[in-house]
């Protein structure tokens, strides 16, 4: 009985909740995003809207049209048509200073120390080089480079590079943050890291918006996502929302395989009996919940081992809002950026 039990609070957590009435205002909105470069149609009516706040990310292949729409939000190139607005303001770079960048080309001057670059950086976003010089001694001591503060760029590791120009993107304090395929190239514990960082970031009330073709990073991190395939956008909203587009799934486990119960069973349920004795028995989440359910497998003596809920995955929803082909296309992408 305590399985069932637990089965209900499952089930509870895997059913669609009502929409919520958000009020939030917008850190980036825009509607009907078209590029072109020559006669290759890169964006095609993208429309995204990014709450203050979230954790936002664009999910996609390589290829999918992810980096041209980010420079187009922040204003590094102007769409052909269609309209974008970051904090209200359609021209975004006249508010750069309030805006952190990591473009997916990584790139640091080699001759310059740790802390210039860092202050450097800040002073592209209007920050004096003097107080980003000592904000970058204070990022790099407490991200664990204290003792390379006086190093040259030259002299680092891949990872402390890559630490040193994320450092840079948010030392202007930005109230907006976007990275672009930002795990790429990082070990797992180097992502661990930078997901915390995430985290901490949008809990002190900056917004994030970061590209990816790693579904695990959108799934854990992000409040909402833009699917994107082929430059355009088949799904903006919630990763929860996305999930239960696909029913949830029951996996039922019963001593006994015969009887009145199997009545109660929904039309289409997949049979499964194992050696030795016992069955599984796989069918949909009834929209009638669970609980007229459990009473007739109970008042049945169905033997009941085991019930589960499992819910559906954003990779599962990717591929039913994408399509397989661009699912295969961003699984092989997934592949290719593992580090050695």
């Amino acid at each position: 009985m305590r399985r069932i039990a637990d089965a209900m609070l499952t089930d509870a957590a895997a059913m669609p909740r009502p929409p919520a009435v958000d009020s939030t205002p917008l850190a980036i909105e825009a509607r009907g995003l078209v590029k072109r470069f020559d006669d290759t149609l890169a964006v095609d009516g993208i429309d995204i809207a990014v709450p203050e706040g979230a954790i936002y990310g664009i999910l996609g292949p390589n290829g999918a049209g992810k980096t041209t729409t980010l420079r187009m939000l922040l204003g590094i190139i102007d769409p052909d048509e269609g309209v974008r607005r970051v904090f209200g303001h359609d021209r975004p770079h006249e508010i750069a200073r309030l805006i952190g960048y990591l473009p997916e080309e990584r790139g640091l001057y080699p001759s310059m120390r740790c802390d210039e670059a860092i202050a450097f950086m800040g002073a592209l976003r209007g920050l004096p080089l003097a107080e980003g010089k000592r904000r970058g001694r204070a990022l790099l001591e407490e991200h664990g480079l204290g003792h390379a503060v006086d190093r040259k760029i030259r002299a680092l590791s891949k990872g402390m590079a890559q630490t040193v120009q994320l450092l840079g993107t948010l030392v202007h304090h930005p109230r907006l943050v976007v990275f672009d395929e930002p795990f790429s190239g990082l070990d797992a514990l180097n992502q661990g890291k930078l997901e915390r960082m995430i985290r901490r970031l949008a809990e002190n009330g900056t917004t994030v918006i970061f590209s990816t073709h790693v579904i695990h990073h959108a799934e854990r991190l992000c409040n909402d996502v833009a699917i994107i395939a082929n430059g355009k956008v088949p799904y903006a909203g919630s990763v929860d929302a996305a999930r239960d587009r696909i029913p949830a799934q029951v996996r039922l486990e019963t001593r006994d395989g015969d009887g009145a119960w199997l009545r109660a069973l929904p039309p289409g349920t997949e049979r499964e009996s194992k050696a030795g004795g016992g069955h599984f028995w796989y069918f949909p989440l009834p929209e009638t919940g669970i609980e007229r359910l459990m009473r007739d497998l109970i008042e049945g003596e169905a033997g009941v081992l085991s019930f589960s809920v499992e819910r559906a995955g954003l990779h599962d929803a990717f591929v039913e809002i994408a399509g397989e082909a661009a699912a295969r296309a961003l699984d092989a992408d997934a592949q290719d950026t593992v580090p050695a």
